[in-house]
């Protein structure tokens, strides 16, 4: 449950429309570029990191719903974003941690009550 599997990366093939430092993975819709969030995994042709779809999910929108609140990513790649995830989860939460806005520097008036 949740471990981190060792998948060999291999370069996507000329085929794709996709930069040259583009890594595929065993996920058809996420790859990785060092020119796009430094290698953060990403949704294929978006900078769209896997974390920003984990995080809706998270906050408990469901994946059939996260389309309409990002319109350029298709129900299938909310999906294999969330199998990456699965698969990933120390990868990806240690992008949630790293990309973390401080509590004290969020500004009060955007905070739940509570």
């Amino acid at each position: 449950m949740g471990k981190d599997r060792a998948v060999p990366e291999t370069r996507v093939p000329d085929s794709f429309p996709v930069g040259v430092h583009m890594i595929a993975t065993e996920h058809h819709y996420i790859v990785k570029d060092e020119a796009i969030l430094g290698g953060e995994p990403i949704v294929r042709g978006t900078r769209t990191p896997v974390r920003a779809l984990v995080e809706l999910w998270r906050l408990g929108i469901a994946p059939e719903e996260i389309p309409a609140h990002l319109p350029h990513v298709t129900l299938a790649q909310v999906f294999d974003a969330l199998s990456y995830y699965e698969d990933h989860q120390a990868e990806i939460h240690a992008y949630i941690e790293r990309n973390r806005v401080p509590d004290e520097l969020i500004h009060p008036a955007s905070k739940k009550d509570g």
